[in-house]
Parts: C-alpha cells; sequence; structure tokens
C-alpha cells in the first residue's frame, strides 16, 4: 500500500527536476566575448562587432538558399567559420557580411550598397524575379551577432510579445489588395500586384555593463530588430515612401534597390550573459503550454498503465500457482498460455532480419538515450549549434558494438548459422536504406541549387565514418556474440508443432499489432508536435526536458502494451510472439506516418513538387528509425516477459 502510494509523488518529483533540468543548465560551449568602445580595446575586450548571416529557408518551401543567392549586399572579405557536422548536415550556411558595427557607436541611416535591375537584361532579370520570389514564398533572414539570432520582436494575440528568429525579405500585396504576411505590419503597403522589400533594418544592440562584475567591457544580451521598407531616393533617406517593385509592368523600368541600417545600443544590467536566450525560446509560438494539465496527462497514463501491470502480474501469479499445484494429468485438460510451452521457444520464420532489426533497433536506443541526456544537461542546447545533429551521429557510429552483439547473439539464439551474411545485413540494410534515401534527397537538392546539399566532400566523411568505424565496431560486436553461447530457454521446444485453434477477432495478428501502436502514439503526439515544428516550420526547440520525460513513458508505454497483448495471445494458445512483440510496438511508427501526414495537410504550407518529395522523403527516414526503435523495446520487453514466466512453471 505505501508503495502504491509513493509512486505518483516519486514521479511527480522526476518529472519536477527534468523540467528544471531543462531551464537550469546552460552550457553552451563558448566562452563570452566582451566588447568595448573604439580606442579602448585590448586582449579582454574588441571593439568590432562582426554581423553573420545564415541561410534564408521559407515555411511554404523546404528549400533553402544561400545569401549570396538573393544578390544581396556581400562581404569584401567573405569569411566563413567552421562549421561542425551536424550545421553542415542541417544545411547551415553561415557567412560573414557587410554589416560591421563599433561598439558604442550609434548610427543612422547608414548605406550599405546598391542593386540596379535593368528588365531587359537576361541575367539582372533572372536576379530580380528570384528575388520576387523569394518575397511571394516568405523567405527568411536569419543573422547572427556574437552567435545570437537577431530576433524580430512584435506583438501577436492577447498582448504576448513573440520573438522570430528571422525576418522576412519583403512581403506581396495580392491583385485584390490584400496585404500578404508580412505587410500588414505597415498600411503603406497597400498598392495592388506590389512587392516590398525590407531593405532597411534598424537594430537594436543590449549589452550588460562589466562595472562591478569581475570583468572587463560589456557583453551583448540581446540583439533585435526591426525591418523597415524605404525608397531612399538620390538624397539616401530613411523615411517616406516604401520601396516597391511592381509584380507586373507593361514597360518595365530599371529598378534600384538600395540597402541600409540604423543601429543603437542599450544598456541593460538585469539581463545576465548566461540567460541572455530566454527571450528567444520562452516567447517561441505554441510553447505557452498548460503545464499542469500535461503533468495530470502523463501521470494518468503511467498510473494506468502500472495498474494494468499489476493485474497482469496477479492474474499471472494465480495461473502459475494453480497449475504448478496441480498434477500434470489434470494440467493437460487445461487451456491457456500454460499448454503451448513446448512451442513458445521455438524459432521464428525470417530470423535472420528479425535479429538484424534488433541490433540496429539497440544501437538507435542506445543513442536515442545518451543525446537526449546530453541535451538535458545542456550540452546540446540552441546556443550550441548543430551539436545535436553531430552528437548522435558521431554516437550512433560508435555504438557500432551494441549493434552487432545483439543481432548475432539473437540470431545464434534462434538457430542460425550464416554468421558473415547476419553481420553484413547488420552493418548495411537499414544504414544503407537511410543513406540511399539521403543521398536522393540530396539530388534534388542539388538540381534546385539549394543551400540544404550536402557537399560531395561531407558525403564522403560521412561513408568514411560509416565503413571506417561503425562497421569495423559491428563486426567486433558480432564476434563477441556469436563467441558466447545462445541464451538458453527455460523449457523443452517440442518436435513437432502444436496446432493452432481458431483465433478470435481481436486474437488476430493483424489487429492486435493495429491496436497494439494506439497507446504509446497517444503519449509523444503533443510532443511530436513541437518536434515536426522544430524541423519543418524552423523554429527552435529547447525543451529536451519535457522529451526526455516522455521518451522514459514511450518505453514504459511500448513495454506494457506489448506484454499485455502478447499474454492474450498466448491465452490464446498463439504461440508466434516473436514477430508479433516486435511489430506490435513497431506499429506506433505508422501512426507516426499518418500524423506526419495530417501535418503536412493540415498546418504546412508548402508548395512545389521537389519540396513535397523532400518532405515526405526525410519523413520515411524518421519512420524508419522510430520503427526499429520501439519494435526492440517491444521485443526486449516481452522476450523477458516469456522467459521469466516459463521459467517459474513446472514442466516435466
Amino acid at each position: 500500500m505505501m508503495k502504491a502510494q509513493t509512486a505518483p509523488v516519486f514521479i511527480f518529483t522526476w518529472t519536477l527536476v527534468i523540467f528544471h533540468c531543462c531551464y537550469c543548465f546552460y552550457l553552451p560551449g563558448l566562452a563570452p566575448v566582451s566588447f568595448c568602445e573604439e580606442g579602448k580595446n585590448s586582449a579582454d575586450c574588441q571593439s568590432t562587432i562582426q554581423l553573420f548571416v545564415n541561410r534564408l529557408d521559407s515555411v511554404e518551401s523546404i528549400l533553402p538558399y544561400e545569401y549570396d543567392a538573393f544578390d544581396f549586399c556581400q562581404d569584401d572579405q567573405e569569411q566563413r567559420p567552421s562549421e561542425n557536422l551536424g550545421q553542415v548536415l542541417f544545411g547551415e550556411r553561415i557567412e560573414s557580411s557587410p554589416y560591421k558595427f563599433s561598439f558604442m557607436k550609434a548610427q543612422t541611416c547608414q548605406k550599405v550598397c546598391s542593386r540596379t535591375y535593368d528588365p531587359s537584361k537576361k541575367e539582372e532579370r533572372k536576379k530580380l524575379n528570384f528575388l520576387k520570389k523569394g518575397m511571394q514564398l516568405n523567405y527568411q533572414h536569419h543573422w547572427i551577432v556574437d552567435n545570437m539570432p537577431v530576433t524580430w520582436c512584435y506583438e501577436v494575440e492577447d498582448g504576448l510579445k513573440y520573438c522570430n528568429p528571422g525576418f522576412p525579405i519583403g512581403c506581396l500585396v495580392t491583385e485584390s489588395g490584400q496585404p500578404k504576411d508580412a505587410c500588414v505590419i505597415n498600411s503603406h503597403f497597400n498598392k495592388p500586384n506590389t512587392f516590398y522589400i525590407f531593405n532597411h533594418v534598424d537594430i537594436t544592440l543590449t549589452y550588460h555593463s562589466g562595472e562591478g562584475e569581475g570583468w572587463t567591457g560589456a557583453r551583448l544580451v540581446g540583439a533585435t530588430l526591426e525591418p523597415r521598407s524605404y525608397n531612399h531616393g538620390a538624397k539616401m533617406k530613411c523615411n517616406g515612401e516604401p520601396m516597391g517593385i511592381p509584380s507586373k509592368s507593361e514597360k518595365p523600368e530599371k529598378i534600384q534597390l538600395t540597402y541600409s541600417y540604423s543601429v543603437k545600443f542599450v544598456e541593460n544590467n538585469d539581463i545576465k550573459w548566461a540567460s541572455r536566450w530566454d527571450y528567444i525560446l520562452i516567447s517561441m509560438p505554441h510553447t505557452n503550454i498548460q503545464w499542469f494539465s500535461i503533468m495530470n496527462s502523463l501521470v494518468i497514463v503511467l498510473f494506468l498503465s502500472g495498474m494494468v501491470a499489476m493485474i497482469l502480474l496477479r492474474t499471472l501469479h494465480k495461473d502459475i500457482s494453480r497449475y504448478n499445484q496441480t498434477d500434470q494429468e489434470e494440467a493437460q485438460e487445461e487451456s491457456g498460455w500454460k499448454q503451448v510451452h513446448g512451442d513458445v521457444f521455438r524459432a521464428p520464420r525470417k530470423g535472420m532480419l528479425l535479429s538484424v532489426f534488433l541490433g540496429q533497433g539497440t544501437q538507435i536506443f542506445i543513442m536515442t538515450f545518451m543525446t537526449l541526456f546530453l541535451a538535458c544537461l545542456g550540452f546540446l542546447s540552441p546556443a550550441n549549434r548543430g551539436a545535436l545533429m553531430t552528437c548522435a551521429v558521431v554516437l550512433w557510429v560508435l555504438l557500432g558494438t551494441p549493434a552487432g552483439y545483439v543481432s548475432a547473439r539473437m540470431y545464434k539464439t534462434f538457430g542460425g548459422e550464416k554468421w558473415k551474411t547476419n553481420v553484413l545485413l547488420t552493418a548495411l540494410l537499414c544504414p544503407g536504406i537511410v543513406f540511399t534515401d539521403f543521398f536522393l534527397m540530396n539530388l534534388i537538392l542539388w538540381v534546385e541549387g539549394s543551400s540544404a546539399a550536402v557537399p560531395f566532400g561531407t558525403l564522403v566523411a560521412v561513408l568514411a565514418l560509416w565503413f571506417g568505424i561503425s562497421v569495423p565496431l559491428t563486426f567486433l560486436g558480432a564476434y563477441f556474440g556469436f563467441k558466447n553461447e545462445p541464451v538458453e530457454s527455460p523449457v523443452r521446444t517440442n518436435q513437432i508443432p502444436r496446432q493452432i485453434p481458431q483465433q478470435q477477432f481481436f486474437t488476430k495478428a493483424i489487429p492486435g499489432i493495429i491496436m497494439g501502436g494506439v497507446l504509446p502514439f497517444g503519449c509523444i503526439f503533443i510532443q511530436l508536435f513541437f518536434i515536426l515544428n522544430s524541423i519543418w516550420s524552423h523554429q527552435m526547440y529547447y525543451m529536451f526536458g519535457f522529451l526526455f520525460l516522455v521518451f522514459i513513458i514511450l518505453i514504459i508505454t511500448c513495454s506494457e502494451a506489448t506484454v499485455l497483448l502478447c499474454y492474450f495471445h498466448l491465452c490464446a494458445e498463439d504461440y508466434h510472439w516473436w514477430w508479433r512483440s516486435f511489430l506490435t510496438s513497431g506499429f506506433t511508427a505508422v501512426y507516426l506516418f499518418i500524423y506526419a501526414v495530417h501535418y503536412f495537410v493540415s498546418k504546412l504550407q508548402i508548395v512545389g513538387i521537389a519540396s513535397t518529395i523532400l518532405y515526405f522523403g526525410y519523413t520515411l527516414i524518421m519512420v524508419l528509425i522510430f520503427f526499429l526503435f520501439t519494435g526492440t523495446i517491444g521485443f526486449f520487453t516481452c522476450f523477458l516477459f516469456v522467459h521469466k514466466i516459463y521459467s517459474v512453471l513446472k514442466v516435466d
């Protein structure tokens, strides 16, 4: 009774700890940079502030483009900071810009560069049309100052403030005169069939002074901007009419675009450098979750799962006690799971493929657990760009040994003898499918000229990691797996298979598998919405504490749902549980794919066949990884369950 009362308290306490970890740890992996006024710079501080630009992306297209692709102002001495593997795979392309500031030196209406487009010239007309396309599809700038995104903050519903880590190139007023997207911010954007480009930005840099803090200079704790559209004219004025570009005109005229900026500095000693990302992350859309409601839902799910487990264990305990106290002759007349003890450990069909899936699933499970654990500690925060993907890839490469060991050991348990085929399939089958899909998607990105296209050198590096590290480690694990003895069955297997009686609808394989994925998916679909928003709507993801909690709940739910259905099937004297236990929890991936289709149709505004193919191509990779992950959890839980119940059964 005491355990039943303390379980919810234990869950609630650890939930608070995990959520707290999401906020209290901030380990960006970068040392703070101090700035000081020009003429006062020293080894401890610098006066020049460099603004970097990243790729441009859109919620209406999955094809990101480099900053230079839109013919914006370029830096004469272009510099590209070193990018890690995760940044390259995610398509980040960071480069220096001509926007350079001196600390504490305010500037107003400073010209950056001018661009002239003559529609009569093919090359210039092509550049102008590409710029219009970017505004029509709502492509967003992403600027970086001192490793912080330069945000565009504005009010949304109910007076809430939202800070977008990007701002649009411009906007379009349609033929009917209706402003689209960002055009609603200015009442002067009212001319039909006109593109209004944001060619001026008012930048505000907030700093924290080091006086009295024990360090020299000042540190940047905020960077915001307001995009403007100005027709500067010959006298370079930053006011008046906006800069409009006709979408269609009978007599095309030359168009001159002048880019400019203003910058000012504001002191704010209330914001600490370690918490300077808070105003960005807290104001992200859809993060105003009713935490108490979600917490109640999670506790209820765990409580119900615990009750199911208790009932199941009590029923099993009575069955085993009654069976062991009954004479064997009387026991032969009984029915249920006890009567299939001679067939329950009969080797499954396609045991080679099942063992390969289990090996890959183990590799993915350990990788996911370690990645989320490090993310909860703050090592993989958004400030450490690309760290999440880099960590996942490196861990996957280094975890080839557990994959080879599990696959080989299970294959030997199934009675398999083709150990060479098993090792090769474990090392190459699932990673090969993922790499082939990724390569085909990369070909589309290459053809479209997108910045997300992974360079050929990086693909070679990924292949080198795969064949040079992961494959040898898989062979090493397989060696130890085949060297060990197979897992011994607690009961002897009969030579002649037992006939399986006619099954009811709910105990048949397909209905049971379909039902098995419902409960696990119900635990993750809320978090899945945030993950898909992060991937496809270009929003920052930072709620790793909540994600880790959902990860634990997913493991528990997959385990208990699979064990429960396995028990029902064994009671119906159907002993084909090997594949069914894997597919029951693995079917959650099918619901994941259905939800991804729903998200694509209802939430996204993606246009174009290339973007659609890319969306579903990358979604299939996610579904395959999730299938192996959940299927492995269900199988090994069921494997332990079946071994346990038949090991305590007295059988002559």
